[in-house]
């Protein structure tokens, strides 16, 4: 009898095929607040593979439709505090798209994003266990819209001294990440006829020309990481094209390549007398070591990894590319999903022996 065929777990280890399990994932939708299908089966699926498979509770939003109890997934082998806990999210952006395959690519809303990188994630958890080297496994809800699952687990961290989150960057490591500043500019005004435009003030008047002076600030710049960015994402006021509005707000999201209290400042300066500044999110610009003979990048894009401070010191890797996720046409190569595996395990395996 061969020493796969003694040893049930070994054996099932030695079948996990990561491109077929990043299919079934996809094949789950779990668009965010809904993703209790997917958690389910991963809690399922993890406790199968011979991890203690734990739900860390995460309360429903009003815009949930799970019919069970939201929850993250946290596995790890039994008894064990490992050093290093590789994590990335469950849910996906809207709309839900199904998993499909050439010879080349996986296909499907999750494929990169994040999908492909919970099945290399695994793989790779197993091989560093099978090489006595205890890694865990996180995977949460809602970091497409709130990192409300990244906020709860980091009220309660297991000891790792390190976390690899997964989001899509080419497999290269990531040496930050951009914050987010998000506001809302608001405008009142009066109504009137539009006939006699003199009798009211227009909202919407008022909104136009305080976000000229906002496209027109001097944002930020980085010598390293490259310049803030500012989008003016959503416009929305009025009552009728023959009515002075009298309300008008914008949203406006700035990624941010360091603290905000500049660019607040400038902000607030550039609408004052014509609008108000409300703030509505922000996540923190974040710098993350280097690791040699690993390629790099800056990731333009935030992530769960400010809300995820006391999992350990964090390196940001994943295979895919953001610029397919969130799109019609995401997808994964193959190549770099198994790729991704060896990856994980290498730069586990140099942060577990201080040789990072």
């Amino acid at each position: 009898m061969s020493a796969n065929a003694a040893n049930p777990v070994h054996a099932a280890l030695s079948a996990l095929d990561a491109i077929q399990l990043t299919r079934r994932l996809i094949d789950i939708e779990s668009i965010t607040y809904n993703e209790c299908a997917v958690g389910e089966f991963l809690a399922e699926f993890l406790a199968s593979r011979g991890f203690v498979a734990e739900k860390m509770a995460v309360q429903q939003d009003r815009e949930s439709r799970c019919q069970g109890e939201r929850f993250n997934v946290y596995a790890q082998r039994p008894g064990s505090v490992p050093e290093v806990v590789f994590s990335t999210h469950m849910d996906t952006v809207p709309p839900f798209i199904a998993s499909s395959e050439d010879s080349e690519f996986i296909y499907g809303r999750g494929a990169c994003d994040a999908k492909g990188i919970i099945a290399s994630q695994i793989a790779a958890a197993e091989q560093l266990r099978e090489e006595g080297i205890d890694a865990g496994l996180l995977f949460v809800v809602g970091e497409e819209r709130d990192s409300a699952g990244a906020k709860i687990a980091n009220q309660s961290p297991r000891g790792s001294r390190f976390l690899i989150n997964g989001e899509p960057t080419d497999n290269r490591v990531a040496l930050a990440s951009k914050g987010t500043l998000r506001a809302e500019i608001r405008a009142t005004g009066k109504m009137a006829h539009s006939a006699y435009p003199e009798l009211g003030e227009s909202a919407i008047h008022k909104l136009i020309e305080a976000l000229a002076r906002v496209l027109a600030i001097d944002l930020p710049v980085d010598a390293e990481i490259g310049p803030s960015t500012l989008n003016v994402g959503l416009i929305e006021g009025g009552r009728a094209p023959n009515v002075i509005s009298d309300h008008a707000v914008a949203q406006v999201m700035i990624r941010l390549v360091g603290p905000s209290a500049e660019t607040r400042m400038a902000l607030e300066a550039a609408v004052a007398g014509l609008a108000t500044v409300e703030y509505m999110l922000e996540i923190p610009f974040m710098r993350f070591r280097h690791l040699e003979g690993v390629p790099s990048m800056v990731a333009a894009f935030t992530t769960d990894v400010p809300w995820l401070g006391a999992w350990g010191d964090p390196v940001l890797l994943g295979p895919g590319s953001i610029h397919v996720a969130h799109t019609p046409h995401e997808k994964l190569a193959k190549r770099e999903l198994l790729e991704a595996i060896d990856l994980y395990v290498e730069v586990a395996r140099r942060l577990v022996s201080g040789k990072a």
